[in-house]
């Protein structure tokens, strides 16, 4: 039966932990994850390691968490909860993609263990139930629809158990997990920041409230209502680099570069100190956009060089492919290096919506160079990889990413029309381009477009001596992402050219 209610947790003590992960953490002070009370009835003495557990799931610390759950099974070998965290531990649930193919099976058999175990709580039954409703018929049922179903499930198990603080974190990251990006009114996330915010209240050092109200904000019509959670959720649990790194979507959003910049330096140290690459790469892909938008070139500039002295990168795995692939290009397209992007290669084995980030980069800078047929040459490939993605059978991100795909295409022939004196032409394919961007809502593994789109528009519209017009479109580009350089300037030249005019 479920133990009598005890004291929270506070995970900011020392935890018990095996030597390995005591190693491969190489912490100086005491584990720092936050507060975490998750009861469970297993024997008493797995309690604190599952907490912990929870605590790593919490700030994404995927790996870590396994082992710390697979622990709790070691301890007690019939303890169902044990089974359902490292279920959940393969669910990546605001990652790209949110399950890897290859854990599919592993997830599996883990919720079987759990379900065969049995629990001792109805409560617990109905957490590895609704988890067994994602990973269930799993190569025949579309993610899309598994994932709704297990937010239904989770919304089930809320009504029954309207005071379980968990069960209302993890159903507030369900729905963030199931939210669309061209819903731009932001409903789901608008209901689980109505989850998450009272539970913060109430529980200040949670970890999973203020990471999940963080993504619940990122976005442009919220992020000012995330910067009390920003600068709370390094401090509640700095042992997690995610923690670290997390305040910086809502420091991007607002234009708090220098902000970010300390954020992004914190946790690319520590994952780099507890061997996290992706967590490292994906940091640094932040740092690096943060120091170009605050005139920091030359350190923008040291860390591509940083990254360029790694080795051993799984470009496979789209968090460091695309850090690893967006990182130079970056330095070169946001600096107007059109010789250098137009050289640009990405690494090899990324996924093919990576790769085209790589085309358009290369088409871009053969485009601004006059190089009319090698930039068609680009748009070519990415319609290639248009129609690869659309013909995908991963719908749950293909769909996305095969608009994204359209959207720099769009811009790499516009700027083609442009070179080859099709002016009107471009300004509607870049306004079409534009006006496509700003109905879809950014994925949470990336700052944003290398160079929105609204951006690019009025800058064309400068190119064609029109300041008046490209004030606006740069007015509309900081409204939509504040503080970025290259707005900024361009706002700065219109209005001068207008006041010549």
């Amino acid at each position: 039966m479920l133990h009598s209610p005890r004291l929270l947790l506070v995970l900011l003590l020392v935890l018990p932990a095996s030597s390995a992960a005591q190693d491969a953490h190489n912490h100086a002070a005491p584990e720092k994850l936050g507060v975490v009370s998750f009861p469970i009835s297993c024997q008493p003495e797995v309690q604190q390691q599952f907490d912990r557990g929870v605590a790593l799931l919490h700030s994404f610390a995927y790996a870590d968490a396994r082992s710390a759950f697979q622990g709790v099974a070691e301890q007690d070998e019939r303890c169902a909860m044990a089974h359902w965290g490292i279920a959940m531990t393969y669910f990546r649930q605001l990652w790209d993609p949110p399950i890897l193919p290859e854990t599919i099976s592993s997830a599996q058999k883990e919720i079987q263990r759990a379900q065969q175990f049995g629990a001792n709580s109805e409560r617990e039954r109905n957490f590895i139930k609704a988890l067994a409703e994602l990973y269930q018929n799993a190569n025949s049922v579309p993610y899309s629809t598994r994932a709704l179903n297990y937010e239904r499930a989770m919304s089930a198990l809320v009504s029954q158990n309207t005071a379980d603080l968990e069960a209302n974190v993890f159903y507030a990251l369900a729905l963030l997990a199931d939210s669309s990006p061209t819903d731009k009114t932001h409903s789901k996330q608008k209901q689980a920041a109505s989850l998450l915010e009272p539970l913060y209240r109430s529980h200040p050092q949670h970890p999973g409230i203020p990471h999940y109200l963080i993504h619940a904000y990122d976005n442009a019509e919220m992020a000012p209502r995330g910067l009390r959670a920003a600068k709370a959720y390094a401090q509640i649990a700095p042992s997690a680099p995610h923690a670290l790194h997390m305040p910086s979507h809502i420091f991007t959003r607002l234009g708090l570069w220098d902000d970010s910049v300390a954020s992004n330096l914190a946790a690319a140290k520590a994952a780099q100190q507890q061997g996290d690459t992706g967590e490292e790469l994906h940091a640094m892909d932040y740092l690096v956009y943060a120091y170009l938008q605050s005139g920091r070139d030359s350190e923008a500039d040291h860390v591509v060089q940083q990254l360029q002295g790694m080795s051993g990168l799984d470009a496979a795995d789209f968090k460091v492919g695309y850090a690893y692939t967006a990182m130079p290009i970056r330095l070169a397209v946001e600096r107007s290096d059109w010789a250098g992007a137009a050289k640009i290669v990405s690494p090899e084995g990324v996924p093919p919506h990576v790769a085209a980030i790589a085309v358009w980069a290369r088409g871009m800078g053969l485009s601004r160079t006059g190089r009319v047929a090698g930039a068609q040459t680009e748009a070519d490939r990415l319609r290639q990889i248009e129609t690869q993605l659309r013909a995908s059978d991963n719908q749950s991100t293909s769909d996305y990413w095969a608009a994204q795909v359209h959207i720099l295409l769009r811009e790499v022939m516009a700027w083609s029309a442009q070179a080859g004196g099709k002016y009107e032409e471009a300004v509607t394919l870049l306004r079409d381009a534009a006006d496509q961007e700003d109905g879809i809502e950014k994925l949470a593994v990336t700052p944003g477009p290398i160079v929105p789109a609204r951006e690019e528009l009025g800058y064309l519209l400068l190119e064609q001596n029109h300041p008046e017009l490209a004030a606006t479109e740069f007015q509309t580009a900081l409204a939509n992402a504040p503080g970025r350089r290259g707005a900024l300037q361009g706002a700065a030249r219109a209005a001068q050219l207008s006041s010549h005019k």
